[in-house]
């Protein structure tokens, strides 16, 4: 995994220009108006979403869920840069993304997604100290204040224990929090994850979801998720953003999205077995 700082407001649809201002008094940490998601081969594309008007919250986590196909990667990967829109605009912290500087961007947008790279024997501490990298200077030393903030960061992400280990010896779940603590230590107020809770067990992904939830309240930064795990995205996130495989997209509070029945929709074409699973969460949360 490699690192690159949210529940949500039903976001009304707007039309601008690309360079237009955002609305007048948004605080949103990442809003996305009339975006087109895709990819462009020579002179064709791909459309995946068209005409997205998102809005991301500060101090919640929210998580964005969907069939696989359905685009939550290419909307994860637009959103903080890692992959031009076809149309539309992303707005971080206010200010139109495609304007940032990388140096700006990774002081205002934090990433950790699932891809695994050899670290060799770096120390899980020299690994969290990474995210320090936007504010050091050319020779990559670390000041007394940026050593102070890792510190932090691990203690924030319930690692500081794992400081002196190598990234090598530990386990998914720990490597994941000294990822989140690499995150927390590039001192963002925008943190995106891609399928965080990946390859844990269950008592590791409840912890990790703990753990985002918390990091969201407690310190107001914007969080968002991709996951596929859904019960545990219905009890822990604030907010969720529903992508379906036709194309369409649903957002709202967890009891807005199971009390419509918009998992169910969503989620229609993914075979019995899975239409049962979500009538049993869905029954279960009605009668709760």
């Amino acid at each position: 995994m490699i690192t690159h700082r949210f529940a949500f407001t039903r976001p009304r649809a707007i039309h601008s220009a690309p360079d237009a201002p955002p609305p007048n008094g948004d605080e949103s940490a990442i809003r996305a108006t009339d975006l087109i998601t895709g990819y462009r081969n020579g002179t064709s594309r791909r459309v995946v979403h068209r005409g997205l008007n998102l809005s991301l919250s500060r101090g919640k986590l929210t998580a964005l869920l969907g069939p696989n196909g359905a685009g939550k990667s290419t909307l994860m990967r637009t959103l903080c840069g890692l992959q031009p829109p076809l149309g539309g605009t992303v707005w971080i912290d206010g200010e139109p993304l495609h304007a940032l500087s990388p140096e700006r961007r990774a002081r205002k947008l934090a990433v950790v997604l699932t891809d695994r790279v050899d670290v060799g024997y770096m120390t899980a501490y020299a690994l969290a100290a990474l995210g320090r990298t936007p504010y050091t200077r050319w020779d990559g030393r670390l000041t007394a204040e940026d050593e102070a903030i890792v510190q932090e960061a691990m203690r924030a992400a319930r690692c500081e224990a794992l400081a002196a280990r190598a990234v090598a010896q530990l386990s998914d779940g720990e490597r994941q929090r000294v990822m989140i603590a690499r995150a927390l230590a590039q001192q963002t107020p925008i943190i995106l994850l891609d399928e965080p809770t990946a390859f844990l067990d269950l008592p590791r992904r409840i912890e990790i979801m703990h753990l985002l939830r918390d990091l969201a309240h407690q310190t107001g930064r914007a969080l968002l998720i991709s996951t596929h795990d859904l019960e545990l995205a219905l009890r822990y996130a604030d907010a969720l953003w529903l992508m379906g495989g036709d194309g369409t997209f649903v957002a709202g509070t967890p009891e807005q999205v199971h009390r419509r029945g918009e998992l169910l929709r969503v989620f229609a074409d993914e075979g019995t077995e899975v239409r049962r699973y979500l009538q049993e969460i869905h029954q279960r949360w009605t009668t709760s």
